[in-house]
């Protein structure tokens, strides 16, 4: 049988523990056997982030901008203890954050639908997609132990020298304060990447905040989002069929619970981080999860929404068996592959990411699936696979 050519390579960035010997797996028997794959390789893996002292992690990010489509491996972001486990030179950064930075992107994850792997939320019968905005607020705040009475401020410095000042608290007695700020910049990036991300995927936009509290912070956030929608998204979103839906962050809460899903959600940053853990918890594991980096500029960059399965890994350098669940990893190439295939004009390769797709849900459908799936399944009698058996039984089906 020919293989699917490909015109154009995408980014390849490697990754960490149990991961990568997934990823090499999903090369081997999912993904090579069919197609000729061109990809531009990075190794993020941490000791060679740690060798080139994480410049692989820049040029990988360089290379995205200049091919357009990524797909990223999970990787260790180095704590105090794999500071000593890897004898590394520094704390290196997240690779995420530097990635995200570098493409001023924002990250979209959505929850795999499968038959038998059902919801808590019974009414939610269609993915909810959560837009995170992954700049300023709590992650680059000030903060500061106030000790006794007194007062704080927030003082602006212009460059001319000339001040602007509005008082926070008059403190009676010890407490604490903090500063957060943002960028008029990075909320157009966010907002522009949300309206072309939905039209992308051809889904209806909700955002929200707290504006009605928030009247200078979250505001700003608010007529942001409504400024760019009339003067560049207005009338593409009503030839798409979709909208664009603005309400408080309470409200949105409440709508969503009661909603069917299939819509984007877009979050400010903290909102974000908290919402997609509980949309990927109450649609069933953070494993049935897709990850994509969108910049403003329309480059993606796919990967697995969890970690590295640190403890698999440990057990599979003893010889021990896993059932490590592969679907994210799967559905990151899948997602890289369809984009390629889409910008490319290549329908072969976009078909054949759905097929890949297909297999994988089929698999479980039919009863085949991993231990952390068998154990919240509703079919009755899962079988029980080891990794690699799990990527084979998809194979075999592909």
């Amino acid at each position: 049988m020919a293989k699917i050519q490909m015109t154009t390579p995408l980014v390849e960035m490697d990754g960490d523990e149990m991961t990568r010997i997934i990823w090499q797996m999903i090369k081997d028997e999912l993904i090579c056997p069919f197609v000729d794959l061109k990809t531009e390789y990075y190794d993020l893996g941490l000791e060679h982030r740690n060798a080139t002292d994480d410049q692989v992690t820049v040029d990988s990010a360089e290379a995205t901008k200049r091919l357009g489509v990524a797909v990223k491996c999970a990787t260790i972001t180095p704590n105090a203890a794999r500071v000593e486990e890897y004898d590394l030179k520094q704390m290196w950064k997240s690779p995420n954050g530097t990635i995200r930075a570098m493409l001023d992107g924002t990250v979209f994850r959505t929850p795999i639908v499968v038959k038998g792997i059902e919801p808590c939320v019974r009414n939610w019968v269609k993915p909810i997609t959560i837009a995170r905005h992954a700049y300023g607020d709590v992650y680059k705040n000030a903060e500061m132990r106030v000790p006794a009475a007194g007062k704080v401020e927030l003082v602006y410095t212009a460059e001319d020298g000339s001040e602007q000042r509005e008082l926070i608290h008059t403190f009676a007695g010890p407490g604490v304060v903090q500063g957060m700020h943002n960028l008029d910049g990075s909320i157009e990036s966010f907002a522009r990447s949300c309206f072309n991300y939905a039209l992308d995927v051809k889904q209806d936009l909700w955002f929200a905040t707290k504006d009605t509290i928030s009247k200078k912070y979250d505001h700003r956030f608010k007529d942001i989002f409504q400024e760019i929608y009339d003067a560049e998204y207005a009338e593409r979103f009503e030839a798409a069929g979709i909208e664009y839906f603005y309400t408080l962050i309470d409200d949105a809460v409440a709508r969503v619970m009661k909603a069917d899903g299939g819509f984007i959600w877009a979050c400010k940053n903290y909102d974000g981080d908290v919402m997609s853990d509980m949309v990927s918890s109450a649609f069933g594991s953070l494993a049935m999860m897709t990850s994509v980096l969108v910049s403003p500029q329309g480059v993606y960059e796919y990967e697995a929404a969890h970690g590295t399965v640190q403890r698999h890994y440990y057990k599979h350098l003893k010889g021990e068996t896993t059932s490590t669940n592969s679907v994210a990893t799967i559905f990151a190439w899948t997602g890289a592959l369809r984009k390629r295939g889409e910008l490319d004009g290549l329908g072969d390769l976009v078909d054949f990411a759905d097929r890949l797709e297909k297999a994988t849900l089929d698999t479980i459908e039919a009863g085949e699936m991993t231990g952390d799936l068998a154990r919240i399944t509703t079919l009755e009698n899962p079988t029980t696979l080891s990794t690699r058996d799990f990527i084979l039984a998809i194979a075999k089906r592909l």
